[in-house]
């Protein structure tokens, strides 16, 4: 079978930047979605989804509505869940225990929160069950990270190697099961 695209957009600029958003459900802004709809610009896509997460859909409608193709919302595609954590700025977190999040987040997961490995079989769960066509999915850092870490193999200190800012597009050519083969071919960002 020949190879097809997936690509990762992160979500637009969310109204309050700079926090852990995890299950807050935050709208994106208005620059942050015409980011997103700027960096689409000449990517070919058959299919779209979406984090279920309001910064998330939006993004996804903005891109696909003129195109004619729906969105397809998936929840697996959410952000990590913060827990207590959900809504602060890391500057308002302990530092020890950010750091300790940081270098293992599935040894110290955010108090009440979700595991890096929860995270990470969702996101396996999304990639294996989408078709082999040209996909773009409009997520999360953490869930970029998370299929990053599934599709390419790296391993959870390399995923935060790359900086993933707002409107983010990482770009993926594959060449689908039995053995899957995976080439990063661009990362915009």
């Amino acid at each position: 079978m020949s190879a097809y695209m997936l690509y990762l957009m992160r979500h637009g600029a969310p109204a309050v930047a700079g926090r852990l958003l995890g299950r807050t459900d935050d709208p994106a802004t208005e620059a942050g979605i015409a980011a997103c709809v700027a960096r689409a610009k000449g990517i070919a896509v058959e299919r779209i989804r979406a984090s279920d997460l309001i910064r998330a859909r939006a993004c996804a409608d903005e891109i696909g509505g003129p195109r004619g193709v729906s969105v397809e919302v998936d929840p697996r595609w959410r952000e990590l869940d913060f827990g207590t954590w959900d809504g602060l700025a890391p500057a308002a977190i302990e530092p020890a225990e950010l750091a300790a999040f940081y270098d293992d987040p599935d040894a110290s997961p955010p108090p009440d929160g979700e595991r890096w490995s929860a995270l990470q079989d969702r996101v396996a769960r999304a990639l294996a069950e989408m078709p082999p066509v040209s996909t773009l999915v409009v997520t999360h850092g953490g869930a970029i990270r998370a299929a990053l870490a599934e599709l390419c193999g790296f391993d959870r200190r390399q995923i935060w190697a790359f900086d993933l800012p707002y409107a983010a597009l990482v770009s993926l050519r594959i060449w689908p099961r039995p053995s899957r083969t995976v080439q990063i071919v661009g990362l915009a960002a």
